[in-house]
């Protein structure tokens, strides 16, 4: 067994005090964002962990990139046949989670998922680089494949057959929305007394703020 007992650190690079508070929490996160993006210490500021349910009943964590944030939510694009794609059909709360540690911050969304318009997600689509495109083309992701060769002869297959052509998108490859219905904020502080500032929609979607204990 190796002691993890003294691996730890003192947070005091920022603070988040009530007057620092804005009314709406997409304002909020853009803030923070945008901190992010400049900070050098953040390699991708978009790189997000998303936790859905699976049949078993257990969550399940991966990373994936953010690609827009609008008033209503946070979109990110996936193969609607994968693990996360099946699972957000079946059951469509999840919880997405940033962490910039160079920062000192993270933050917890619970969210509802639907998917984009079709139009949104060929746009998205269209502006990928085309390995990309072919990438999305080419994997059955999540599924059980022979080896590594079964995906590279896809590839120049499909290659071979698109060149000097337009890539469709794949039917099942779109966009998720996550409209928040939860947000936390969280700012590392000295002696583990962190802030943590909750934004809940109630009934009548108004956002009630609330400072937690941390």
């Amino acid at each position: 067994m190796e002691n993890l007992h003294d691996k730890r650190k003192v947070y005091e690079k920022s603070q988040l005090l009530e007057s620092e508070i804005k009314e709406n929490p997409i304002e909020m996160f853009r803030d923070w964002f945008l901190d992010a993006e400049e900070s050098p210490s953040v390699s991708e500021a978009n790189a997000m962990a998303i936790s859905t349910v699976e049949d078993d009943g257990c969550p399940r964590t991966r990373m994936v990139l953010l690609k827009a944030y609008t008033w209503e939510g946070f979109i990110f694009y996936t193969n609607y046949d994968s693990k996360k794609g099946k699972a957000l059909q079946k059951n469509n709360k999840a919880c997405l989670h940033f962490f910039w540690p160079g920062l000192e911050r993270q933050i917890v969304i619970k969210a509802d998922l639907e998917k984009v318009a079709e139009n949104l997600s060929d746009g998205y689509f269209g502006s990928r680089p085309r390995g990309s495109q072919l990438g999305a083309a080419v994997s059955p992701q999540s599924s059980v494949i022979p080896n590594r060769e079964y995906l590279e002869d896809k590839l120049a297959a499909l290659e071979k057959e698109y060149e000097g052509k337009e890539i469709p998108r794949p039917k099942n490859w779109g966009g998720f929305i996550a409209k928040p219905y939860q947000i936390e904020f969280w700012q590392g502080r000295p002696n583990r007394l962190h802030d943590r500032i909750i934004y809940e929609l109630d009934e009548n979607y108004n956002w009630k703020i609330s400072r937690l204990a941390p």
